[in-house]
This record gives structure tokens, sequence and C-alpha cells, in this order.
């Protein structure tokens, strides 16, 4: 996943220009960078294996043509764009999650880890076939599977092929120059006319070089931000679990040490007495209708309802994509914010959901490495002294979401954004470790207002002087996104399970029969798959407390009437155990020991039967 821009000019290019493009094609991705450039009669492919920002110096001010990245690393660090063979040179924003199964059917020859060189392999093999180049890139489109907005230069025939299959690609003129982003928003803020998105493939006619093109690639030792994690044999055996047999509410599935669990003379819990049902005497059909009322008032002037659809890739906010496109009609861009701790498979997911109801996917990553590194900070401070109230420190940073949804709002000139929150995924007991009771008014997943997040922070304050190590680097981060979540005023916020119903059958099933939607290998779930330090937060839990998430979750599930208590049972029974995989992923890419980590969560274990 990428940030492309570009300027395809007669004469030298206004560098002015391409700083902007550039700057804002680095929100995409601060991983690596790469260029293409056209001077003197020849083109210089540049590759650096480091931040955009730093490589913009070394750009040629005499180019005529510059097509540039700024990358994301997903699946391949080592394999950097552009990618240049067959003397094909192709930057590559998106993910093309069949491309093992497309180098087996077609055998080509694979030389890369990138799903990148799958484009330039059915380039090239469709071109000796001698078609036309539209034909070309229709037979490229169909073959693959995933996001893919392209720009691709057949340097030997002189040619620059624009070609997107969500619409992540962008083109506009300006003073006889063709200029080319990965969003609108920055052809606007250099005055571009015509601005369009690609839909159609676009081919333009660009010099011919009379001299080899010259590659430089500056590769450096770097941290690996996407780690191998094939090597787990022996890890499992550290990893504890036993079935927490203790008493449990008569009715959901909680613990008896539950934070602020309460029983009455039948065994019934307090957060079952307390609890509203969220679809009771529910209509859907009204409802539907009810809301498409709402959105009625966002049409723009060609009747269209544009709005923004937060989108991590895992179950709720992918179907909360289908939902909204096939359901209610709306023309949505979606926004993911990467910050060091969505996984890949989430990534493939959003892929496989964009390219098949062709939406736009905005995407903003953050500084991965110092969000990677202050989570890391935070885990090592609680491993001083544990304490499950400071758990969910390891997620702080994923906050700004917020913060950055805004400004793609501004950016877009939209204001609707419609979210896809569980209405089941209300805790309670992440506030109830660190003494905070039970809010049973609160309908949202998390506490907002001013009041809440001061009895919040002040709580936490106290543990923080309990153990110095929190006092670290990450605070004012971690302070910036909470205030961006849970104090700063979110306007034109809807959320869909108000108005459809949660269906969990459903909602696996459409995901999976329709889009081919992937699950995690290491949990039969479908739930929290996305987020990459879900299996290492909820091993701590399990391990110290005997409950996770998703003890919760079936427990709101039964109080709805969605499952049965037997159910319930069998699900945690199963949804609890350790997931190795996810675990050893999480501590790999934030730089932790796995063993020397697990051993001492092992030590702090208090849950007993």
């Amino acid at each position: 996943m990428c940030g492309i821009f570009g300027i395809i000019s007669n004469t030298k290019l206004d560098f002015n220009n391409v700083a902007v493009l550039a700057k804002h094609a680095r929100q995409r991705g601060k991983d690596s960078s790469g260029y293409i450039e056209y001077s003197d009669n020849k083109y210089s492919i540049k590759k650096y294996d480091y931040d955009l920002k730093k490589t913009f110096k070394y750009i040629n001010k005499n180019s005529k043509i510059i097509i540039g990245h700024s990358r994301l690393a997903t699946n391949s660090m080592a394999d950097n764009q552009p990618l240049f063979k067959h003397d094909i040179c192709v930057f590559h924003n998106g993910i093309i999650t069949n491309f093992e199964d497309l180098f087996s059917k077609y055998k080509f020859q694979k030389d890369l880890k990138t799903d990148t060189e799958i484009i330039v392999e059915l380039f090239n093999f469709f071109l000796k076939k001698k078609e036309d180049l539209n034909i070309v890139t229709s037979n490229v489109l169909l073959a693959i599977k995933g996001t893919a907005s392209c720009v691709v230069h057949l340097l030997e025939k002189g040619k620059l092929i624009l070609f997107s299959n969500n619409g992540s690609l962008y083109w506009g003129k300006k003073n006889n120059n063709i200029y080319l982003s990965s969003e609108s928003f920055p052809l606007k803020v250099i005055n571009c006319n015509e601005i369009k998105k690609v839909t159609d493939p676009i081919i333009i006619n660009v010099p011919i070089a009379n001299e080899k093109t010259l590659i430089l690639d500056h590769k450096v030792k770097r941290k690996d931000l996407v780690p191998d994690i094939s090597n787990l044999l022996g890890n499992e055996k550290l990893l504890k679990y036993q079935l927490n047999q203790t008493k449990r509410c008569s009715k959901c599935v909680l613990p008896y040490n539950f934070p602020f669990i309460t029983f009455d003379n039948s065994g019934v819990c307090n957060f079952c007495n307390n609890y509203k049902k969220k679809y009771l005497n529910f209509k859907q059909d009204d409802s539907k209708h009810d809301f498409k009322n709402i959105l009625n008032n966002y049409r723009d002037k060609k009747n269209n309802i544009n709005c923004i659809i937060p989108l991590s890739g895992g179950r709720d906010s992918c179907y909360g994509l289908h939902l909204a496109v096939k359901e209610l009609k709306v023309a949505p861009i979606t926004f993911t914010y990467d910050w060091g701790l969505v996984t890949d498979l989430a990534r493939r997911n959003i892929s496989r959901m964009c390219s098949i109801l062709n939406v736009e996917n905005i995407i903003v990553a953050d500084n991965i490495e110092k969000k990677r590194s202050n989570v890391k900070k935070n885990v090592l401070a609680w491993l001083k002294k544990p304490h499950l109230g400071m758990v969910n420190l390891f997620n702080a940073g994923d906050k700004h979401f917020y913060r950055f949804l805004e400004k793609i709002k501004f950016q877009n000139n939209v204001n609707l954004n419609i979210w896809s929150y569980s209405p089941f995924e209300i805790t309670h007991f992440k506030h109830g470790f660190l003494d905070i009771k039970p809010n049973f008014l609160n309908k949202k997943t998390y506490n907002a207002g001013l009041l809440s997040q001061l009895e919040y922070h002040v709580k936490r304050l106290k543990v923080m002087f309990e153990n110095f190590s929190y006092f670290n680097s990450s605070i004012i981060d971690t302070l910036v996104g909470e205030y961006s979540r849970s104090i700063s005023k979110h306007k034109d916020y809807y959320y869909l399970f108000n108005y459809f119903r949660w269906d969990e059958n459903k909602i696996n099933e459409t995901l999976i029969n329709a889009y081919d939607w992937e699950k995690s290998p290491d949990t039969n779930s479908t739930w929290r798959i996305g987020d990459g330090a879900a299996p290492f937060y909820n091993y701590i839990y399990y391990t110290m407390a005997g409950f996770t998430e998703f003890d919760t979750f079936r427990s709101n599930q039964i109080r709805e009437g969605d499952i049965s208590r037997s159910q319930a049972l069998e699900f945690i029974q199963d949804e609890n155990r350790p997931r190795l995989e996810g675990i050893k992923w999480f501590l790999e890419v934030v730089g932790l020991d796995f063993e020397t980590t697990i051993n001492r969560i092992n030590q702090f274990s208090f849950f007993k039967n």
C-alpha cells in the first residue's frame, strides 16, 4: 500500500507542486520511497528503504517527468517500489490477494516476495500476445483479486498506463501538464482542473529514452516492519491455558471475580439485571427506512449520499461497508488508520472489500516505528509491576483514528460518517480493574466525556506513581489520542447497528461467501482478528483473571437472546485459548522476546479454579 504522485510535463517541473503532491502521498506510508524520473533523454529509477521526507531532496529538479511513491510496507520490506522488470516499471497501491495462485497458474518465475511482481508478469505475458493496451490492462484486472491502483510505465513503448479497480487514483491537468495522486485533495490544493477519478484505464504517451534506464537502489540495513513468524516450534509450550470452572452468573457467563459483580438470590449478576435489550421490539424495515430518511439530509447536488466509512479490516467494519453500499446505496470513501498494529490479514480483507465493492480507500499511516516503540515501552513498564487496569494502555496509540478522520472529512468535503461498532463490545472490566464502577447507562463501547475521562486518568495516574516506568515518551501521544476519541466533539456520526440488527451468523456468512473474507488460522472466532494487540492482551486477561473480552461479548449476546448460556460456554472455552501466531506477531513487531515476556506474565497469574 502506498501513496502515488506524479507530474508528466513537456517542460521543467514546477517543484512546488511536486512538493505538495509528495507531502500528501507521505501520509499514506512512511516505510520507504522511490521514483522514476525523465531528464536529458533518459529515465532513472531510484529506490530508498526509508522515508520519502528524507529522499525528497534527491529528486532531480531538472526532470520533465516524475512519478513517485511513499510506501506502507505490507508483505515485503526487501522489495521496494517502483518495481522494474521486463522493461516495465510499476507503482502499485493496494494488495493483490491471489498473487501466489497466479504465479502457479501461469508458471511465472517468482523472483521477489512482493505481490506487485504479479502485475509486471501479467503485463509482460499479455503484451507478448500483441493485444491492444486497453485489452491487456483489462485482462490484468480480470486476473487479479484485491485492490490495484497503478501507474505502469512501458518504457520500450513510450506508454504510461493508469488504472484502478477501486478508485484510489486521480489525475488532473494544469498548464498542459498532467498531475497524478492517490487522492483528489492535493490536486485541488495545486489548482488542477479537470480532476477525475481513474475508472477506465488511461493511456498517456511519454518519451522513449535514448539511453538505458539507470537504476539506483539505496538499500539500508533496517528492522523489517513485517516480521517472519513462521518458526513457532516450541513456543506453544510456554502458553498456559486451563478451563475456568469457577462460579459464574446463572444467566450469563461472567465469573465471580469480575470487577464490581454482585449476584441476586437466583445467582443472576447485576450486569444482567441492569441490561436493556438493544433490539427489543426492533423492526428492521422500519429502522432501515428511518435511517434512509436521515441520510437524505446528506444528499449532494448530484443526488449522491457521500460519506466516510471507517474500515479497520475487522469483521464489523467490513460488514458495515457491505450494508452501506448494498443496502443503503451510499457512495462511500473508506478510511483506514494504520498505527503499526493493523495485521496483514486485516489489510488483505480491506483489499478484498474495496476491490469487489469498487470503493476508494484512504489510508493514513502514522509513524509506525515510533508507535510500536511506544507500545514496547508501556508493555515493559507493565511487566515490571503488572496491573490489569493498565493493559488497555497498550492500545492507546490507535485513538488518533478520530483525529485523522476529521482531517479526511475536511479534505474530501464530507460530513457524514458511518460507523460499524457491534453493540455487544461493551466490556466494563477494563475500567473496572482501575476501580471505576460500571456505567450501565452508557451505550458506547468506551467512556466519553470530560468528567469520565478525568476520573479515568486520575485512577490511571495513581497506578503510574506506583510504577514510574509509565512516565515515558508515549504519554503525550496517549493523551492526544484519548482527547481525540473521548472529549472532542464528534459531529455527523451514525452507528449502523442502531438501524440494522447485528446478527453474527449473517455477518460471517455474508463476508465469507460474498467476499472470500479471510479468517485467522489461529482462532475459530472472526472477532478481533484485525487487531494485532488483541491476542496478547487477551492472554494476559485470561491468564491473570480467568476471562477475556469474549466472556463479556458472549454474555451480552445471551442477554439479548441471540445465543444460549450453554452455547456461550462452548464458545468461550474455544475463544479464550491462547492465539500463538497472534501473540508471536505482536511481540515480534514491538520488539519483545517471546519467551521472556510470556514467562513473566505466567509468573503473575492469580487466576485459580
